[in-house]
């Protein structure tokens, strides 16, 4: 892999069966690094965003571009991987629906196994690299979704929308709805909940 990572991931024939072979811009391949305990590799790449980076309501668009510095170290049981993203995130504010566009920066850490260490440092949740190539994508998308709020805010103190006639109350922060609700005991009409 050129650089360290391709540019697509396939199915491909070699010694008479089928296997998966990793590619695309989040796979990095570890042969040169040798199984050295303290070798080490730095990337700094951008690439587009995979699909699935954040939630419904916010999230990094797919497509759009992610900044990634990356150190790769082997160690004795694998390759540690320490890096940070930035991205730009969009999406919706939950209180007022208002649109949100923020630069994110996250950082992330995973150890990647050997594909041949021992089963009891194995579980479902552990990274195992394939054929010595580190596939970044779950790591960077685990990493994001974790620092993403799931429900973002336009500002910290957003007043939402008027529950009665759907208004935008930080546009209006006189709204007769909002203020009867404020007043505690009148509608907007000025006469008095029972």
């Amino acid at each position: 892999l050129a650089s360290g990572f391709g540019a697509g991931s396939k199915i491909c024939r070699a010694s008479g069966r089928m296997v998966k072979v990793l590619s695309g811009p989040l796979v990095f391949d570890t042969h040169e690094m040798g199984r050295k305990p303290g070798a080490e590799r730095t990337f700094a790449v951008a690439i587009e965003a995979p699909a699935d980076l954040g939630y419904d309501v916010y999230g990094v668009p797919e497509g759009s571009a992610v900044e990634i510095e990356l150190r790769l170290e082997a160690i004795m049981e694998g390759i540690l991987a320490t890096g940070s993203a930035s991205a730009r995130a969009t999406g919706e504010c939950v209180r007022c629906l208002d649109s949100i566009d923020n630069n994110i920066v996250v950082g992330f850490q995973e150890l990647y196994l050997y594909d041949d260490a021992p089963e009891d440092q194995k579980s479902e949740d552990s990274f195992i690299l394939e054929d010595e190539l580190l596939d970044l994508e779950t790591a960077l998308r685990d990493a994001v979704v974790l620092a993403l709020p799931h429900n973002p805010l336009c500002g910290p103190d957003c007043p939402g929308l008027c529950a009665e006639c759907g208004a935008r109350i930080a546009d209006d922060p006189g709204h007769p709805h909002g203020a009867a609700r404020r007043a505690g005991g009148t509608s907007g009409s000025g006469e008095a909940r029972s």
